[in-house]
């Protein structure tokens, strides 16, 4: 069973951006991320820490995981444009949607997209703001 929790987020909507992941398997840590991003808003932070996310899973992993690939988020936008629930209206957030489904494309034949409670994201929410501490 791989899992993959992804938090991006930034101080001020834009402010100094971090994204964080953490990547299990069978429930042990196995890699994680986390990157300062500079200025960006909350929502492309979401989107560059789930493209670090599959980047280091596929680096991992290998290329295709044949697993199945739960992702859990607590953007419950990006969750919902990943499903196909919502559409990618900005432009930048369309230019990160469509990197992150190519990396899918490649390499993640079998993914699903979970929201959950921040509470239950704290690893990556932890790595997140880790790279926002870095980068102030």
């Amino acid at each position: 069973m791989i899992t993959i929790y992804t938090d991006g987020g930034s101080r001020g909507n834009p402010g100094p951006a971090g994204a964080g992941a953490a990547i299990f398997k069978d429930e042990k840590e196995i890699a994680h991320v986390s990157k300062f991003l500079g200025t960006q808003t909350n929502n492309w932070a979401e989107y560059e820490a789930l493209r670090l996310a599959l980047e280091t899973a596929h680096n991992v992993l290998g290329s295709p995981v044949t697993q199945l690939v739960t992702v859990k988020m607590d953007s419950e936008l990006i969750v919902k444009q990943m499903k196909g629930e919502y559409r990618v209206k900005d432009p930048e957030l369309k230019k990160q949607n469509e990197r992150v489904r190519l990396l899918i494309r490649e390499s993640f034949p079998k993914i699903e997209f979970v929201h959950v409670r921040r509470a239950l994201n704290a690893r990556a929410d932890e790595l997140a703001n880790d790279a926002m501490d870095r980068g102030a």
